[in-house]
């Protein structure tokens, strides 16, 4: 496309705190790297946000034309219940309760949670590797560390030394948090006197003997630890030194700077150039997450059952609220904020569909283009997805007054209209027209129900008002909205 490349998209880089212009490292080739679920639980709306957030992202740089190789993981082992390196597996604990192999349940969940990204048209990753497929390269990378005199064992364990490290380097310069802090701040955990400090992270655990999940290595039969599993698998992809790392804020601390900290140790540099973080989705201000239990499950969602909410919300409503919203803002869930969603996307369909029927003239009382170039301007401003979404209001806006002929637009600036939507409404943004996607074999179906409003007409011509209110009332009642117009009919299924 001609608009490739010569876009130069501004991020907002965690690390450094300030919008900086996209640069990749090997043009025009990008490496990006997302934190994906821990499977344990049914994808609810705090997973919806950087899945959509970063399928933007991606789908952004692919327009513009990067080849971007978009690695998202599957965290299936070694994520504990508390992040200090204590308590059960979340999944092996799952497996307990529900009397099943840990690896079952987390097959189960992966599959939820594809299906849930598929219904929020979410595309898939390029690669999507699981935590317990790469146990090999979390050892070697935890040998790595321990012999450039980063780590240290202690009873079958191996322990990340962040006192050492902070020496030469800075724990805590993604965060902003600093050691002193750390140990005001960090409660003794039972267990942690094998620990130097309260604040080394594990990379390896030995196992206790109930322990289920648990793999042979050079200090003990054990499992890796969580943050060791995005280092080793983000650099066996991306390689040493890739582009973009993102995630959801609430993985700042620690996860990701133990990632830093973890990349420096074992390969001299901190191996990302771009941090990206997306913000939480909260409930009466609380974040939303299952450790809370105040979280809603996207199959909650579009059933609406669940007490918080007062109706279903299709997959499009949802990812429309989202995208709504830009990335690094909060995300306040509420049954009128998300109706509202539902009506503004409604209205940019119908404008859509309306494309078609709007009478052309010889000159255009519209630029098109530089309102082309106003979207393009609003994705390369940090991904200013709410920004963008306005200027397509602004195009509905000119639709509809261009079907009223209070405004007048060319043929060419028709196509370019349509293609406006399509690129930045349906590619960009990902939004599906959700009712022509569950009609089978659309066409034909467009075509039966435009057969029976014609003859529905020519009923009302021939006075024939028993059949034409009969076919208004029998489609009416399945669910379609019907308008008379001076040209003839509208219609569209709710």
């Amino acid at each position: 496309m001609s608009d490739t490349i010569a876009q130069k998209p501004v991020i907002y880089n965690t690390l450094t705190r300030k919008k900086e212009v996209f640069e990749p490292l090997n043009p025009p080739h990008v490496g990006l790297y997302v934190c994906g679920p821990t499977v344990y639980g049914d994808p609810h709306l705090g997973h919806a946000r950087p899945a959509i957030t970063f399928d933007l992202l991606f789908r952004y740089l692919k327009f513009i034309g990067y080849k971007v190789r978009y690695v998202r993981n599957i965290t299936d082992v070694g994520h504990l219940e508390n992040d200090a390196d204590e308590g059960e597996d979340k999944i092996e604990k799952k497996a307990r309760l529900e009397q099943l192999e840990p690896m079952e349940v987390a097959q189960y969940y992966t599959l939820r949670y594809h299906k849930a990204m598929e219904a929020l048209n979410v595309l898939p990753p390029s690669i999507e590797p699981r935590a317990s497929g790469h146990i090999i390269e979390q050892i070697e990378m935890a040998k790595t560390i321990l012999d450039n005199g980063f780590a240290y064992e202690s009873d079958g364990s191996v322990y990340f030394d962040v006192e050492k490290y902070n020496k030469l380097y800075h724990y805590g310069k993604l965060s902003g948090r600093n050691i002193e802090e750390l140990l005001e701040n960090t409660r003794q955990l039972e267990g942690q006197e094998e620990k130097r400090k309260s604040y080394d992270f594990a990379l390896w655990k030995k196992a206790a003997p109930e322990h289920i999940m648990k793999w042979p290595s050079p200090w003990s039969k054990g499992f890796p630890g969580w943050h060791l599993e995005c280092s080793a698998m983000s650099i066996k992809y991306l390689g040493k030194e890739f582009d973009i790392h993102g995630g959801g804020m609430d993985l700042m601390f620690p996860h990701h700077e133990c990632e830093i900290a973890q990349n420096t140790a074992a390969e001299g540099t901190p191996a990302v150039k771009y941090w990206m973080h997306n913000n939480m989705i909260t409930i009466n201000g609380q974040k939303m997450g299952k450790s809370l239990g105040n979280f809603i499950t996207l199959e909650e969602f579009f059933t609406g059952k669940h007490p918080l909410l007062e109706q279903p919300y299709t997959p499009m409503t949802i990812r429309f609220f989202i995208l709504q919203s830009h990335y690094r803002s909060t995300v306040d869930f509420s049954n009128e904020a998300l109706q509202a969603s539902e009506k503004g996307l409604k209205r940019l369909l119908e404008a859509y569909d309306m494309i078609d029927k709007i009478p052309v003239s010889n000159a255009s009382t519209i630029d098109v283009k530089a309102l082309r170039q106003k979207c393009f301007e609003a994705l390369n401003d940090d991904l200013n997805s709410p920004i963008l979404i306005s200027h397509l209001f602004e195009a509905a806006h000119l639709i509809n007054a261009t079907k009223s002929e209070v405004e007048k637009i060319t043929t060419e600036d028709k196509t370019e209209l349509k293609n406006l939507f399509n690129d930045f409404l349906f590619t960009i943004l990902g939004i599906k027209n959700e009712v022509e996607s569950n009609v089978a074999g659309h066409e034909a179906f467009v075509k039966a129900v435009d057969l029976l409003l014609t003859i529905r007409q020519e009923a009302k011509q021939r006075k024939d008002w028993a059949l034409a209110d009969r076919i208004r009332n029998e489609l009416t009642a399945l669910g379609f909205e019907i308008k008379d117009t001076k040209d003839g009919f509208e219609w569209r299924l709710k």
